[in-house]
């Protein structure tokens, strides 16, 4: 029988801490999560290697690296409404709703909202409020919040998404160009987010985050 948590040590030992992720909130909430169960059937045993988890449809789980160091840049607080955009089968919903005060979690894939509710019904976290819609349109019912996470990549992030976030409310998601990526850290300023890059990271981009193609004749 596989020991599980044991690799959830040897992850954050070897995957987490050196990456200079050393909050115990996040270190503990990574601990206590087990990522075997928000694994698809028949992938718990790659749960925790150090890369991109493939779900379906060319969606992932972010390697657990990339996850914590999003985390950490954000700064989540016990006080803190956070929206998880793309949270696929729920890991990350999961992970930090041991560091918020609540977390809406927003997915438009039916099979992965139904495998996300399952997942957090069996790992307690059944107080992540699960909405199902298009990810470009958030929760708007629940905002304003305090942080948002993306849980894939994207290209250019919706300006229906700014509105949801509070003044000086912080954002982490991976911008790709082309097959290249790299984490920004956002702080909602008026009516704009203020970004900066943070760390390198790729993902697969996630549903309507792609910019607008120009065509030319």
């Amino acid at each position: 029988m596989t020991d599980f948590a044991s690799r959830r040590r040897i992850m954050v030992d070897t995957q987490v801490r050196p990456s200079d992720v050393t909050k115990f909130p996040i270190i503990d909430a990574m601990l206590d999560v087990p990522r075997e169960i928000f694994a698809p059937e028949g992938k718990a045993e790659a749960a925790y290697i150090g890369e991109n988890l493939h779900l379906e449809d060319g969606r992932v789980l972010l390697d657990p690296r990339t996850l914590a160091k999003m985390i950490d840049a954000l700064e989540i607080t016990a006080n803190d409404l956070v929206l998880d955009i793309g949270c696929g089968t729920g890991y990350s919903s999961a992970v930090i709703l041991r560091m918020a005060q609540a977390v809406v979690a927003v997915e438009e894939h039916e099979s992965l909202a139904r495998a996300a509710n399952a997942a957090l019904a069996r790992t307690d976290s059944e107080t992540v409020v699960l909405h199902i819609g298009k990810l470009t349109e958030g929760a708007p019912e629940h905002a304003p919040y305090d942080v948002m996470i993306l849980q894939g990549g994207i290209e250019s992030f919706p300006q229906e998404l700014v509105g949801q976030l509070r003044d000086t409310g912080r954002v982490a998601a991976v911008f790709m160009e082309g097959a290249l990526g790299v984490v920004r850290l956002g702080l909602r300023k008026g009516d704009h987010i203020v970004w900066r890059d943070i760390f390198n990271a790729a993902a697969p981009i996630l549903p309507g985050f792609s910019k607008d193609r120009e065509f030319s004749f």
